[in-house]
């Protein structure tokens, strides 16, 4: 299971806050670990919205070869957009809500 810690995703968001694509995932991983963390017993107990962004925090994190990289060519918007499917769909079906970012938004 891919498992980013709430400091992993702080940290993230504050360093690609700017970035075109890499900004509104990490915006969004931050909600989704929000609501997460308001409805049930928090974002590192239960698995369900961990598994819906396992291709989020991917995307997130990249390779060893992209780390602190600022450009990140490897965060493309069709990678985006398939990152957020899971987690649009796990939004659906859950009775709270949370916000997604997508790019240019």
């Amino acid at each position: 299971m891919m498992f980013m810690n709430e400091w992993e995703i702080d940290n993230a968001r504050a360093e690609y806050q700017d970035h075109p694509v890499l900004g509104p995932a990490t915006r969004t991983l931050a909600s989704l670990r929000d609501a997460a963390n308001a409805n049930s017993d928090g974002w590192c107990y239960w698995p369900k919205p961990c598994n819906a962004a396992r291709k989020l925090q991917e995307l997130i994190q990249g390779d060893i070869t992209s780390w602190h990289d600022p450009v990140r060519a490897d965060a493309t918007s069709a990678k985006l957009r398939a990152a957020l499917s899971p987690v649009k769909a796990f939004r659906t079906r859950q009775p709270f809500t949370f916000e997604i970012f997508e790019e240019g938004k």
